[in-house]
């Protein structure tokens, strides 16, 4: 019996030693898992994290080239717009000295055509009385003095027509003083004409009462309605229409704002027509 029970006893304690190694062997295991868990969480945290950054990088990259396509399809259309403009000035420019070297030939044909009549008349000795000429020349030197003084209180400076008539006069007086009173009383009516636009222009520049920006023209413009329009109270289709003009009608340009120009109709209303629609006589 004894030995039986040592054998029984040692059977027992072998299975418990072999036990508690299998039971230490899954710790250990467990353990291993258990610390290889802890340290993949975070690597798999991270990873997420990381793929959502990048898909936001990746979506606004897409809406930064989205962006720069549409910004350099808008600076290539500017460029043109740009190229056009340049262009335009160009043939202006062009346009203007070709426009200032007539103005220079036809001004020195009109010199030379006053003092043509003024020695032909002097030759003649005409028949116009020594008083009409006093009394026309004296009509021009008021006409003149108010013109400046109405410049003055506008607060603009003489212009070229002004500055034309006062050296006219200069030279009718002299033409009177020879007693050639045919040829003074002629270029005093020349003189009195250009008095007269420029009080017109004067007059034209109070009455339309220039708004910011707008530029007036040095001279009106004789212009032809091109189409049906919109005659408006200022410079932008959000104005209010005054009228529709009807295509193939006469209307003088006074000035002009961006786009837009001020005409005069015939029944003296001023308004805003788009510049496309109007068109030189």
């Amino acid at each position: 019996m004894r030995i039986k029970y040592k054998k029984i006893k040692k059977t027992i304690l072998s299975d418990f030693y072999r036990n508690r190694v299998y039971l230490y062997l899954v710790l250990a295991v467990f353990v291993c898992l258990f610390t290889a868990c802890l340290k993949q969480t975070p690597k798999q945290t991270e990873i997420h994290d990381t793929q959502a950054v990048y898909e936001k990088l990746k979506k606004e990259n897409k809406n930064l080239q989205q962006t720069l396509a549409k910004r350099n399809a808008d600076n290539e259309t500017l460029k043109d717009k740009n190229t056009t403009i340049q262009l335009f000035l160009l043939e202006k420019g062009e346009q203007i000295k070709e426009l200032n070297k007539q103005i220079t030939s036809q001004q020195k044909t009109l010199d030379e055509t006053i003092q043509e009549v003024v020695r032909a008349k002097a030759k003649l000795r005409s028949l116009e009385s020594k008083a009409e000429a006093a009394s026309n020349m004296a009509e021009a030197e008021i006409a003149l003095k108010t013109l400046k003084a109405q410049l003055e209180a506008a607060g603009q400076e003489q212009n070229t027509k002004v500055i034309k008539a006062e050296q006219l006069l200069k030279l009718s007086a002299q033409e009177f003083k020879k007693e050639n009173y045919g040829g003074a009383l002629y270029i005093t009516d020349q003189a009195k004409a250009l008095i007269k636009a420029s009080q017109v222009q004067l007059e034209t520049q109070v009455e339309i009462a220039p708004v910011k920006g707008e530029v007036l023209f040095v001279v009106p413009l004789p212009l032809r309605v091109l189409k049906n329009s919109n005659l408006r109270t200022g410079p932008d289709r959000k104005y209010k229409i005054l009228v529709i003009i009807k295509k193939g009608i006469l209307v003088s340009g006074y000035s002009y704002k961006n786009e837009w120009v001020r005409v005069k109709i015939e029944d003296g209303t001023y308004g805003w027509i788009f510049h496309t629609l109007v068109g030189g006589r």
